[in-house]
């Protein structure tokens, strides 16, 4: 579990499938995450998030807001998938289309790389998102990672022409 001024990134509990699975079915929030899911695959992410600190000792971690514990979506470190052309740690996040717009997410992305160097001592971590996803790129920023041009590069599982295909890369190295 992280702590922050305002936030709880915790393991997953049943409590939190059906608002991660409706968090999932929002076309809105799900534009830049691969589109809306099937009931099914959204499913299988919510086990494949809460299995993964058991599995390897980190995964996306819920995100509850201190004071009144609302789930506001998620937040965490995973291996970058092996489809890709970029190796290494990646932070990713998504957050319910209520908890946009309060610094929520650059403070979960910030906590959860300070924990994978802090705890995981990993030596890198990675972030990136379609080159036209400002919000995701601003996020980056404030939560402490830094473009890395040398390394974008086109999403091998969109087709070309898609208008997300092209992906910014952004890393943050572990001081000391």
């Amino acid at each position: 579990m992280i702590q922050t001024d305002r936030l709880i990134l915790r393991p997953w509990r049943e409590a939190d499938r059906a608002p991660f699975l409706a968090m999932s079915a929002d076309p809105e929030v799900m534009v830049w995450l691969g589109g809306v899911p099937t009931l099914e695959a959204a499913n299988q992410r919510f086990e494949r998030f809460a299995g993964g600190f058991a599995q390897r000792g980190y995964s996306r971690w819920a995100i509850e807001r201190q004071g009144d514990g609302a789930f506001l979506g998620y937040c965490g470190l995973a291996p970058v998938h092996d489809s890709l052309p970029v190796r290494g740690i990646e932070a990713g996040w998504g957050l319910a289309r209520q908890a946009w717009g309060f610094g929520y997410a650059a403070e979960a992305a910030r906590a959860s790389i300070l924990d994978g160097f802090a705890r995981l001592k990993f030596a890198e971590i990675l972030a990136f998102t379609a080159d036209t996803n400002l919000r995701s790129q601003a996020v980056m920023g404030r939560a402490g990672l830094v473009r890395d041009p040398s390394r974008d590069f086109d999403h091998p599982n969109l087709p070309q022409g898609d208008p997300l295909r092209h992906h910014w890369v952004y890393a943050a190295k572990r001081q000391g």
